[in-house]
């Protein structure tokens, strides 16, 4: 099924590029909590919600361009934790740094993960404990690397004074700033060594991403030590959290 869920990321991928270069109309407007929504994220929701539907038809699908209510998720089980397009101010600063994500989620955990990003042409995904990386037609494992001084990477859109404050105590250290979900995917093949978030998050910004960082080996908590969980609840933000290789 992984290859399929793969497929289908590069069909919603295919569509967002579309938008992209300009040969559909972009049509960007503003959600109700001031965020961008594109034609480009309409589109490669339209496609992964039907292609998922058609191959899983017993397991809903929460989007984030269509969320249901409380009511509707509560006693789920397992279910798709979908973001048709992540990192859509990438997206609109033309940077490239933009991801298709799409998670299987059973019993809280983020079971299976695909995270793809269209104008790099790179996927990543993970199942059943192990990570892989697809680039220039080769498929190849990945798994964490440890490195002194330690490479953190950190939101290219997004800063606050909690993580200045952190990185000052951190220790010698350098950073890299990278938009969505490729974040996870840089500490998942040893590009980095953590990933510090303080600020707000939405569960299907991290699902696919944290899939991909476990299966390679690193440990993905809030700042209590508890593993980061997707299990139904009312509201869809997470806790601050980190993504580490130690």
């Amino acid at each position: 099924m992984l290859d399929k869920i793969c497929q289908l990321a590069r069909e919603a991928g295919a569509a967002i590029m579309q938008v992209y270069e300009g040969k559909l109309p972009l049509e960007s407007v503003k959600k109700s909590d001031d965020t961008p929504v594109t034609a480009a994220d309409i589109a490669a929701h339209g496609i992964i919600v039907k292609g998922l539907q058609a191959l899983t038809p017993d397991i809903p699908v929460l989007s984030e361009e269509d969320p249901q209510d409380w009511a509707t998720r509560q006693h789920w089980q397992r279910y798709w934790l979908v973001d048709p397009l992540d990192g859509t101010k990438e997206f609109l600063n033309r940077n490239g740094e933009f991801t298709v994500n799409i998670a299987l989620i059973d019993k809280g955990a983020a079971v299976l993960g695909v995270v793809y990003a269209p104008v790099l042409d790179i996927m990543y995904a993970a199942a059943e404990g192990k990570a892989w990386k697809e680039m220039d037609g080769l498929r190849y494992a990945i798994q964490t690397a440890n490195a002194y001084p330690p490479a953190v990477v950190v939101s290219r859109s997004h800063s606050d004074g909690e993580l200045k404050e952190y990185l000052q105590q951190l220790g010698e250290h350098h950073t890299t700033a990278v938009g969505s979900s490729l974040k996870f995917c840089l500490v998942a093949d040893g590009q980095a060594q953590l990933y510090p978030r303080f600020g707000p998050t939405n569960i299907w910004d991290t699902a696919a991403g944290h899939a991909v960082a476990v299966a390679a080996g690193a440990q993905v908590h809030d700042w209590e030590g508890r593993v980061l969980d997707y299990t139904p609840r009312e509201s869809f933000l997470n806790p601050g959290f980190r993504v580490t290789v130690y």
